[in-house]
C-alpha cells in the first residue's frame, strides 16, 4: 500500500492508516481528532505507536505502517507492513479471548491481560499482512 505521508490519517472507510518505519528519525502527529477523540502517532524506525485520549491503542517494535485500522466490539483488524520480526501490542477489552488470524489463517488463540493488552509476533514485510483478533465465538 506505500507509504503514508501524513503519519496518520483517516481513510474513505472510516479506518485510520498510520505509521512510517523507513523514518530515522523520530516522527509524531498530536491532537489528531476523529468524532471527538484525540489520537497520537509516533513513528520511526524503531518503533510505531497510537493512542486515543491518552490510552495505548497499538505500539509496534520495531516500526511499522498500518494500513485499515479499525477496532470495535469483536475485535481489531488491520494491514502491516514492515521489515523485521515485529512485537505487537494492542490494547483491547480485558480478560478476553480472541482468535488471531494472519492473511485469514487461525494462528493461535491469545488472552489479553486484566488492563486489556495483548502481544503478538508478526514476521512484517514489504509484503503488507492482514491482521485480525477477534472474540472467540
Amino acid at each position: 500500500m506505500g507509504a503514508i505521508t501524513e503519519i496518520i490519517k483517516i481513510n474513505s472507510d472510516d479506518t485510520l492508516s498510520f505509521g512510517n518505519f523507513s523514518l530515522d528519525k523520530k516522527t509524531k502527529v498530536l491532537d489528531f481528532e476523529v468524532d471527538g477523540s484525540f489520537y497520537k502517532a509516533k513513528t520511526f524506525k524503531e518503533v510505531t505507536k497510537l493512542k486515543k485520549d491518552g490510552k495505548l491503542v497499538y505500539e509496534s517494535i520495531p516500526g511499522t505502517q498500518v494500513h485499515h485500522f479499525s477496532v470495535q466490539d469483536k475485535g481489531a483488524r488491520f494491514f502491516i507492513e514492515g521489515y523485521a520480526p515485529t512485537q505487537i501490542t494492542l490494547e483491547l477489552e480485558p480478560n478476553t479471548d480472541y482468535e488471531l488470524k494472519i492473511d485469514k489463517e487461525f494462528i493461535n488463540t491469545v488472552t489479553t491481560t486484566s488492563t486489556g493488552k495483548v502481544n503478538i509476533t508478526v514476521v512484517a514485510t514489504d509484503d503488507e499482512k492482514l491482521i485480525e483478533l477477534y472474540h472467540r465465538a
